[in-house]
């Protein structure tokens, strides 16, 4: 699949299927197993819409304030963010929730397709550091 930045298409092929991430507010093909890695519940969306949510994989909330979401800051909040990554144990859980699931789609809140914390995991998953 493509690479970030790419839009509607960025994921993986993972081992047992494939991986991509979308806004929470789009809706996601048939059969797609849909993780929400936001640490805030976003607004408007009813739980019926989410197969999980896995708020323990997000950035910690040091590292999402300090990034604001202010693309000019997106080196460091990626730096930081993977840092964090590396540590989180909720990284081996969504390893296992890739791994039970043909078709995976990692869904977060933020406006900016490109800069955003799901971004940030859907690199790390492809290439861990």
């Amino acid at each position: 699949m493509a690479s970030v930045g790419d839009g509607w298409t960025q994921g993986y092929d993972a081992v047992m299927g494939t991986v991509r991430i979308l806004r929470v507010y789009e809706e996601p093909d048939a059969g797609e197993y849909r993780v929400l890695v936001d640490r805030l519940w976003p607004r408007g969306v009813k739980k019926d819409k989410i197969d999980l949510w896995l708020k323990d994989v997000a950035p910690s909330a040091q590292v999402r304030n300090d990034f604001d979401h202010v693309p000019e800051r997106f080196e460091t909040f990626t730096r930081d963010y993977t840092a964090e990554l590396r540590a989180n144990p909720a990284v081996a859980q969504l390893r296992d929730v890739i791994a039970g699931h043909q078709h995976v789609v990692l869904l977060y809140g933020a406006k900016d397709t490109q800069h955003n914390q799901a971004a940030v995991l859907l690199e790390f998953l492809k290439h861990p550091a």
